[in-house]
């Protein structure tokens, strides 16, 4: 089941599910989940991946712009550049929520396709995922706009606690590693 906005501003309010979020989506979420911004962008910048069955390593990056409050930071995107992409927003996930990431239709109507995954149970933290301009022009981003639009579903006899290395928000490994 999909939790509505009446009832994620409650657990904003009471256990803190999303921290940093935008006076809109406190006053007047849209829709079934709230609208998270665009904070970071990294860009590739060397080393290797590797996804072994019991270790993982993933490419070095480089951050490229960030999202400065009161400041205008303006990036343009072209076709088939790939970045890693980071929220403003923190989640703090309890046991019995899962929240999964939609597109906002803004977002592949100019073009850019946003590869994302499942936040599981337990997991605190800003969120990752991918942009890729798969159009054919160029499209500029104004940092902290709206990307992405989360919505969180109540996981039926609770979740287990999430268990991974990228609790926390951490965006790459440091070297090979074994996984938990």
């Amino acid at each position: 089941m999909i939790l509505g906005p009446k009832k994620l501003l409650q657990l904003v309010k009471i256990k803190q599910l999303v921290e940093g979020l935008a006076e809109r989506e406190l006053r007047t979420p849209e829709g079934a989940g709230f609208d998270l911004r665009l904070g970071e962008l990294y860009e590739f910048d060397g080393g290797k991946a590797f996804l072994g069955e019991t270790e993982r390593e993933t490419p070095k990056l480089k951050l490229k712009i960030k999202y400065q409050k009161s400041k205008i930071n303006k990036i343009t995107i072209k076709p088939g550049e790939f970045y890693i992409a980071v929220t403003i927003e923190k989640v703090n996930t309890p046991l019995d929520i899962t929240i999964n990431f939609k597109p906002r239709t803004t977002t592949f109507r100019s073009g850019l396709f946003v590869r994302t995954g499942n936040v599981a149970p337990g997991y605190c933290g800003k969120l990752t995922f991918a942009i890729k301009n798969e159009g054919p022009l160029p499209v500029t981003l104004e940092m902290g706009c709206r990307i992405v639009h989360a919505q969180f579903y109540r996981v039926e006899g609770g979740g287990t606690q999430y268990k991974g290395q990228w609790q926390g928000g951490r965006v790459t490994t440091r070297k090979r590693e074994k996984q938990v």
